[in-house]
């Protein structure tokens, strides 16, 4: 069982910036990739980024040069740091693992609003 624990949602005003901090639990082995989803109010669940193993990473167009996802591979903790956010970057954001195994899973969610 893996269990996935995020922090650092809030509120901010547009312009401002943001850190996500998720730490993984449990059954950790063979880890594929870390990173973040995220589901606003009345969109569909969208990837937001990914950091694999081996540090390639991966974007959403939306948030490309604005976001940056690292992982401390040690204590398996994956990070997104979010600037420029934009009102349209609210929602909840999710952290997600995946495994060699085909195997993933979703940490709570943490709210992040972004007012104009």
């Amino acid at each position: 069982q893996v269990q996935l624990v995020e922090s650092g949602g809030g509120l901010v005003q547009a312009g401002g910036s943001l850190r996500l901090s998720c730490a993984a639990s449990g059954i950790i082995s063979n880890i594929n990739t870390m990173g973040w989803h995220r589901e606003a109010p009345g969109k569909q669940r969208e990837l937001v980024a990914t950091i694999s193993s081996r540090g390639t990473t991966n974007y959403a167009g939306s948030v490309k040069g604005r976001f940056t996802v690292s992982r401390d591979s040690a204590k398996n903790t994956v990070f997104l740091q979010m600037y420029s956010l934009k009102p349209d970057d609210t929602a909840v954001y999710y952290c997600t693992i995946s495994f060699l195994s085909g195997r993933g899973y979703w940490g709570q969610g943490t709210q992040v609003t972004v007012s104009s």
